[in-house]
């Protein structure tokens, strides 16, 4: 069979584009995906300058939103598409028939369910065989946004005012949402291919011509109504659009000239596992996968661009009185390459997944948030070994990180220059440390995994744990004897119980799962 063949072989979606796929080399599903995320970016602009809510009804826009929707996923995944439909459709019957005490229960089961079950037929029914995007990405996203809105159903619904969080008192959905309301939320060809998630209320907004107008008027009232937002034209998204584009060929060139000659699995290669020196090790590590995030980077800066070009993503103004179109970016390339710290990383990567498993597990679970979030996350992105090995790895470094951070900032904080040196080796553990954690999510298996981890030693789970034990016996007697202190001082200069600041605080202001 000759490779074209095979290439094909390899998509469950339509074979059109097969002779290009074997021009360039590239496999025919991620050429696919390409034309589907190209052909958005178009349709997008036409959606903002001739469909938009001056010139068509909501039912209209929402009916094209859902139908390009639909035709991306036969085009890219052929009849696995029916898997993302089902789960869509019969969700909706729960929105509209469960009880609203319980609709974010069934809802959760549901959605999860389903995309636990496709997940593990593609490790145990096709033994790890993964195309490069296979439906399970939009099943992924659909999830977020099924489990979210019924989040913000039930808290609009069933619970007071004085029981929600500013945030979600703003989010909470009165009403239930029609057919095609629901449908064109999580069916839209702006997201429904990559992502990312957004809440129902905006997206509602943006389609009936209420989203850039309300976001002015609220950095009007914040700014006491003196700058004029609400007189001003709505802004233009096609310099943030440009920019966006200019991100992803940034990102597609060096895909082709960096990427593609660094692969993952080299870390894992016996000769070089049994030969190279353990430094040699780490560096090809390190560099591999750096490389590997320009394909991520590629993906979701293009889909922010198609939702910007729609006249979605409208954040406000800036500091300087500019737009921002980064309401719905779902990475921060810069913040990410020069992150001092592991929670700084894990914030700007993925961002709107962080800000789903915050909204539906981190901010409600009433203990173990942490690890029932990692919990959560791992399980979302499926069943493979490594992507529990990932998340397990991940909970000792974070708490390493955040009890290091505590006990030695402030310490490297009197010069500009102990400064310098603590952010350089923060950045360099930081990176060296992330690099440590993904090598499994990427592997997938747990043979190669440990190959890898045997082959460093385990050096970042044994350093991890020593430093959280340090840290702890170091910190607990101290505290506990200075809120002691600062208690019976305030009890006895007045009769008012302990003060604020000596209970226990439980909070979290954040956008993201610390």
């Amino acid at each position: 069979m000759g490779e074209g063949e095979d290439t094909g072989f390899k998509t469950t979606g339509c074979k059109w584009l097969l002779p290009v796929s074997e021009l360039l080399g590239f496999p025919l599903d991620q050429v696919n995906f390409l034309a589907c995320q190209l052909f958005a970016l178009a349709a997008a602009f036409w959606f903002r300058l001739y469909l938009s809510p001056s010139h068509a009804n909501p039912l209209v826009r929402h009916a094209v939103a859902t139908l390009l929707g639909i035709v991306f996923l036969i085009f890219c995944f052929g009849w696995y598409s029916a898997h993302i439909l089902t789960v869509v459709v019969g969700s909706y019957m729960i929105i509209i028939n469960a009880d609203i005490n319980n609709v974010h229960r069934y809802s959760m089961v549901t959605a999860m369910g389903y995309l636990t079950v496709c997940q593990v037929s593609r490790v145990f029914i096709y033994n790890y065989g993964v195309l490069s995007t296979d439906f399970s990405g939009p099943l992924m996203i659909v999830t977020q946004k099924i489990t979210t809105l019924a989040f913000q159903l039930h808290d609009g619904m069933c619970k007071k005012s004085e029981q929600l969080s500013p945030g979600q008192k703003t989010l909470a959905i009165n009403v239930r949402p029609s057919l095609i309301q629901y449908l064109s939320y999580n069916l839209n060809f702006l997201s429904i291919l990559v992502g990312p998630c957004s809440n129902y209320k905006e997206y509602i907004d943006f389609i009936e011509g209420r989203h850039i107008s309300r976001r002015l008027r609220q950095h009007s009232g914040t700014c006491n109504g003196h700058n004029g937002y609400d007189k001003t034209p709505e802004p233009s998204p096609n310099n943030a659009v440009c920019r966006k584009l200019l991100v992803c060929s940034g990102c597609m060139l060096f895909f082709l000239t960096v990427t593609r000659a660094l692969p993952i699995t080299y870390n894992v290669d016996p000769q070089f596992v049994n030969n190279a020196p353990f430094l040699t090790r780490l560096t090809y590590a390190f560099f591999s996968i750096q490389a590997a995030r320009p394909k991520f980077y590629f993906a979701w800066t293009l889909s922010d661009a198609v939702h910007n070009a729609a006249g979605y993503g409208f954040l406000g103004m800036d500091a300087n009185g500019k737009p921002s179109w980064d309401l719905i970016c779902n990475i921060n390339i810069l913040r990410i390459e020069t992150a001092t710290s592991f929670k700084t990383f894990i914030d700007n990567w993925n961002i709107q997944t962080g800000v789903w498993l915050k909204t539906v597990c981190y901010d409600r679970a009433p203990r173990h948030r942490l690890a029932l979030t990692f919990i959560l996350s791992a399980l979302w992105h499926g069943v493979y070994p490594g992507y529990y090995l990932t998340f397990i790895t991940a909970i000792p470094i974070t708490m390493a990180a955040r009890a290091v951070r505590k006990s030695v900032r402030q310490h490297m904080l009197s010069s500009r220059g102990l400064k310098l040196g603590y952010d350089l080796f923060t950045w360099a553990a930081t990176q060296l440390a992330i690099c440590y954690t993904v090598i499994p999510f990427l592997l997938l298996a747990v043979e190669s995994t440990l190959v890898y981890y045997r082959s460093m030693y385990f050096h970042v789970h044994i350093i991890s744990i020593l430093a959280v034990i340090a840290l702890h016996q170091k910190h607990k007697p101290s505290e506990l004897s200075a809120t002691n202190k600062t208690c019976s001082s305030s009890s006895s200069s007045s009769s008012s119980p302990c003060p604020a600041q000596c209970q226990p605080i439980h909070s979290n202001n954040n956008n993201k799962v610390d």
